[in-house]
């Protein structure tokens, strides 16, 4: 939609019969309208995939397993390696999947209904929405297992490549923190070299932001504190 729109403004569409000074004012009129609209559409692609990537799966599954307040459990996070925490496995899937699932589902609905520009915005909106959540006061997860879903979903080579980086290096050092910060990292790299580069920037500003919610587990890595995946509270 928003890349017909785009067209749109620059033919002022098929079949004008207008000539001169009138249809340049009539194509000036279209244009700017056209061009409101296909920004109304964006935001309000923003406005939804906030709201969707803001609803806080871990705690919804921690309450349905009945495991208490997630905030109160070990890092205080809302995402799934928190879960896990917990000791609850099924629980910590759940979570994973859903926390992924929102993020991508709130891609491939904006690139069907509006084109591939919105299914950047929602990627980009969903995510936020999952670190600084309305509901919980904007007091949020950290947004892997999001930023994953919304890679997957944008460039699934790409996705699944920062995936196996994520499990590669999860496995070799038993660090969630550190697997997520190299996915992160080497995504825009990879959308790069994989013929993806469009969305390089997309990826690189998510991973800055990613870094940044990492600050504390950055530091407990370098003082050697960092609890390992699996460690109970």
């Amino acid at each position: 939609m928003v890349e017909w729109l785009k067209w749109r403004c620059q033919t002022g569409g098929a079949g004008d019969t207008k000539t001169g000074p009138a249809k340049i004012r009539a194509n000036g009129n279209k244009g700017t309208e056209m061009v409101n609209i296909a920004w109304g559409v964006l935001g309000l692609t923003a406005v939804l995939a906030y709201l969707l990537g803001a609803v806080p799966f871990g705690l919804v599954m921690a309450r349905l397993f009945g495991l208490g307040d997630l905030r109160k459990v070990g890092s205080g996070n809302i995402g799934a390696t928190n879960v896990l925490r917990t000791g609850n496995r099924t629980a910590a899937f759940l979570t994973l999947i859903l926390d992924a699932g929102k993020g991508a589902i709130a891609v491939l609905l904006a690139r069907w209904l509006a084109g591939d520009t919105a299914a950047q915005v929602a990627a980009f909106a969903s995510f936020l929405g999952h670190c600084y959540p309305v509901y919980l006061g904007f007091k949020g997860g950290k947004g892997v297992a999001t930023f994953l879903g919304t890679l997957l979903a944008l460039a699934f080579p790409v996705g699944l490549a920062a995936c196996a980086i994520w499990a590669a290096v999860a496995a070799t050092f038993r660090f969630s923190s550190l697997a997520a910060l190299a996915a992160a990292g080497l995504s825009p790299v990879i959308a790069m070299m994989l013929g993806n580069g469009r969305y390089s920037l997309l990826l690189a500003a998510l991973a800055v932001l990613i870094f940044l919610r990492h600050a504390a587990n950055i530091a407990r890595l370098r003082a050697g504190t960092e609890p390992r995946i699996g460690a109970k509270s």
